[in-house]
């Protein structure tokens, strides 16, 4: 079920936002939490591509795994992250505008144990903290890049 969903418009060609949007290194510009990335994967970001994202969470670094799950060149792509209970999946479509490339994002979060489940709201606040202004990020990003 999605918690969390977002569109922005970028003025910029769809191959463009897509593959800006798909370079995980780009992710401490775009994600205001994110402080490092380790790629673990090498080669072209595909189904199965892994990388490693540490972000600054209250003071504190919080390394996680995440895995590409979903990917359509030029069209959608999705990630997913499990760690103590916490199944986080962030999924994004592309689509080609008169205007540039509209980027729809969704996210979704499942818990498991009663801790999680018990304190889900209040998770899915902090993460909607943590990265509601990244498609922002992301747009800025791109269109200020030449």
């Amino acid at each position: 079920m999605s918690f969390f969903t977002q569109t922005i418009t970028i003025q910029k060609p769809i191959d463009e936002v897509f593959a800006a949007a798909t370079d995980f290194k780009n992710s401490p510009e775009i994600m205001d939490a994110v402080v490092d990335v380790e790629l673990l994967t090498e080669g072209p970001v595909r189904e199965g591509f892994q990388f490693k994202e540490t972000r600054e969470i209250r003071g504190r670094r919080v390394p996680s795994k995440i895995n590409v799950t979903h990917f359509e060149k030029n069209k959608a792509f999705s990630v997913r992250s499990v760690q103590q209970g916490l199944d986080l999946r962030y999924h994004y479509t592309f689509t080609e505008t008169t205007e540039g490339t509209k980027v729809d994002f969704r996210g979704e979060l499942f818990t498991e144990g009663l801790r999680n489940k018990l304190t889900q709201p209040l998770i899915k606040k902090i993460i909607k903290k943590e990265d509601e202004n990244h498609l922002k990020h992301l747009k800025n990003f791109i269109e200020s890049s030449s």
